[in-house]
């Protein structure tokens, strides 16, 4: 018997470790629950919920195929190898079979539960599957991992003009095993599940993932460069949580693109190129959380900038989480994150930087929010992106490129459409009042909605004035630290 352990990768086609398994013989799947390590990651609730949800459909798609689903408790990783080595003992598991994952916490609890088997001669046999490349196999000409996203695709591009990362078939229907699939809870302890309302918004399973997939490459990846940057339009593909959890893998996405674009990736429909950028910028920052441990750990990825003088403003702080700050773009957009789960790419560029350089408040508070709110929330993707905002990471905005939040809401959103969604109580304003309430005049501004927290200007000043004082630029060191 073969034991498939799923992770963040809860789809039975394309994916490696679970066809590599079926193919060796009857197989079993198994799913770890473990909240205390989810809360130590700051998960978020309705994440938590996206994922047993999606499990549900994914036991009932296994079952079509007589493979059991089985579901243990393992509060946290630690736990892993005793479970694991028991449920091997007990079904008498010959091999164990799981797609890699990354980050500091992933590499070593994976190390432990090997270790384990190895104890009782059960190999674990791990897969590429959360990628398309292996971290480690695209390098600079001096070996190290690249800090620097445009030679980064460079080489991809080169590499995927080799030879494009095939799909892996789903796996046949067995033999019954004569095991019972676990239910799978409705809900786990410390994570309370959303409300309907958003629940709707992300229904569950492979099915709902490739009919995304299909909609936006068929209808809306044409347009994606010039609308994925309008939080009023339907511009962005909406995979993000489908690819966190794994329901949908992104050689899916790259075949499904290149499928649209007459399988240029360099050329054609520049929508397409611009997502598969996307697709390739999410594959970078994985590589850096390899490459670049020390992001796993709560670190900057530009050492220097750890010694900046981030404010302690709690006050500010609590605004901004609570959508409160008197900024109509910041405001929305927090109400989005909210509501929703999940917050426009662009928006969370604004937000971020706002957070960092108007309030230069430490990145790493919103680095936590986020991951507590966002349905789609990882690690590599969401530390990237406010290491960038905040001028700390890779291939970082430079630190006097702030974006300022008024002509953002007026470039991105002119017609005030999305303020208005988030934000009814300025629904009354034109186009020109609404990015900006507080220039009205008047003695009480609008009702119902808060004057701005800071100056623009002045915040603005603060911040460059705080990364002017920083020490020089130091090379980020590599995998050794």
């Amino acid at each position: 018997m073969q034991l498939i352990w799923l992770r963040s990768d809860l789809r039975v086609h394309d994916n490696t470790a679970m066809s590599a398994a079926a193919n060796r013989g009857p197989s079993v799947a198994v799913y770890l629950l473990s909240p205390g390590q989810w809360l130590a990651h700051d998960d978020a609730p309705c994440k938590v919920d996206f994922w047993l949800r999606n499990l549900r459909e994914l036991s009932q798609a296994l079952a079509a195929l007589n493979i059991p689903l089985l579901i243990r408790s393992a509060p946290d990783w630690d736990d892993a190898p005793r479970v694991l080595a028991h449920l091997c003992n007990e079904l008498n598991i010959e091999a164990v079979h799981a797609n890699e994952e990354y980050g500091v916490h992933e590499t070593r609890r994976d190390a432990a539960v090997q270790q384990a088997l190895d104890a009782h001669g059960i190999p674990l046999h791990r897969y590429l599957d959360q990628l398309l490349f292996q971290p480690g196999s695209v390098l600079t000409k001096t070996g190290g991992y690249f800090q620097v996203f445009s030679q980064f695709r460079k080489v991809c591009y080169a590499r995927l003009h080799g030879a494009l990362p095939r799909l892996i078939a789903a796996p046949g229907m067995q033999a019954p095993t004569g095991i019972d699939s676990d239910p799978v809870p409705e809900q786990v302890e410390g994570f309370t599940p959303p409300g309907e309302p958003l629940r709707a918004l992300w229904p569950a399973g492979e099915d709902e993932a490739q009919r995304r997939l299909e909609h936006f490459t068929d209808a809306q990846i044409n347009y994606y460069k010039d609308e994925r940057d309008l939080p009023a339009k339907p511009g962005t593909s909406q995979l993000s949580a489908y690819l966190a959890a794994g329901v949908l893998s992104p050689r899916q996405c790259l075949h499904a693109a290149l499928q649209a674009n007459q399988g240029e990736f360099e050329s054609g429909s520049v929508g397409a190129v611009t997502w598969i950028n996307e697709l390739l910028w999410r594959e970078f920052y994985k590589h850096i959380l390899v490459g670049y441990p020390r992001v796993s750990r709560h670190r900057a990825f530009r050492p220097e900038t750890e010694a900046l003088a981030w404010r302690d403003a709690p006050d500010e702080l609590a605004a901004w989480k609570e959508a409160r700050t008197g900024l109509p773009i910041i405001d929305a957009a927090m109400r989005q994150l909210l509501e929703t789960g999940w917050m426009h790419n662009r928006l969370r560029m604004v937000v971020a930087m706002f957070l960092t350089k108007n309030l230069l408040i430490d990145w790493r508070e919103g680095e936590r929010f986020f991951m507590r709110h966002l349905i789609d929330g990882d690690l590599a993707a969401n530390n990237g992106g406010w290491q960038w905002s905040a001028s700390t990471g890779t291939d970082s905005a430079p630190y006097f490129r702030i974006f300022n939040p008024l002509s953002q809401s007026e470039k991105f959103d002119s017609e005030g459409v999305f303020l208005r969604h988030w934000l009814p109580e300025l629904a009354g304003l034109n186009k020109k009042e609404i990015h900006n309430p507080a220039a009205m005049g008047g003695l009480f501004g609008v009702a119902d909605y808060p004057p701005p927290i800071v100056n623009l200007g002045q915040s603005r000043e603060r911040a460059l004035a705080a990364f002017k004082n920083l020490p020089p630029r130091q090379e980020a060191g590599a995998q050794h630290e």
